[in-house]
């Protein structure tokens, strides 16, 4: 199983990280398996960094096995939604990235992809187009996002993807997040929405 990861993929995010060029293709990184953290279990605060992120994102579950799909094909590759989180230690990623290193570590490690409850595509609105999504910071709005403001849709993604890798059965998309980015601290509760659903509720430790 692979979890496949979408970077600055809404305009607002790239603004409030001070972007001034858009990307003119997806950002993709990986994270490892044992980045999965689900079924509501508390996310632990590692002791390498000093500030780690949330960033909430609509989450994709492939279904059938695919290479080279075409982006009108795409819809076919996926069958369930939900919300979840990719974990940053952002301090990490900043030192990283000063240094022209690989920065791979500082969104790949254990626990940093935080994913909810899946439901069908029909229960998550009336286009994949067009699906709300919401994150709650102890009881908090604090990022709020619509797939519709993708720079690069959820079938686009697919189709570009799958030029670079295999999709199988389980594989994962985490699609991008919109601004709002915050660091979370001990005793944090975090709550994810795909309209009025939560199917995302956990607290930091």
């Amino acid at each position: 199983m692979k979890i496949i990861a979408i970077g600055w993929n809404y305009l607002d995010h790239n603004k409030e990280m001070d972007r001034t060029l858009l990307p003119k293709e997806p950002v993709v990184f990986l994270k490892p398996e044992t980045a999965l953290l689900k079924d509501g279990k508390p996310f632990f605060l590692p002791d390498f960094s000093n500030r780690i992120e949330y960033e909430t994102e609509i989450v994709v579950h492939i279904c059938r096995l695919g290479k080279n799909i075409a982006s009108k094909f795409a819809h076919r590759y996926y069958d369930e939604v939900t919300v979840g989180i990719d974990f940053t230690a952002r301090d990490l990623q900043s030192q990283l990235r000063k240094e022209g290193a690989p920065w791979e570590i500082s969104k790949g490690f254990d626990s940093s992809a935080v994913i909810g409850k899946f439901i069908p595509l029909a229960q998550a609105g009336d286009n994949i187009r067009n699906i709300p999504f919401s994150l709650l910071l102890n009881g908090d709005k604090v990022q709020e996002g619509n797939s519709s403001d993708m720079l690069f849709s959820i079938d686009d993604i697919i189709a570009y993807v799958s030029r670079f890798y295999t999709l199988k059965i389980g594989d994962l998309i985490y699609t991008g997040t919109p601004s709002g980015v915050r660091p979370v601290k001990i005793n944090d509760h975090l709550q994810g929405y795909i309209g009025d659903k939560k199917l995302l509720d956990f607290y930091v430790k």
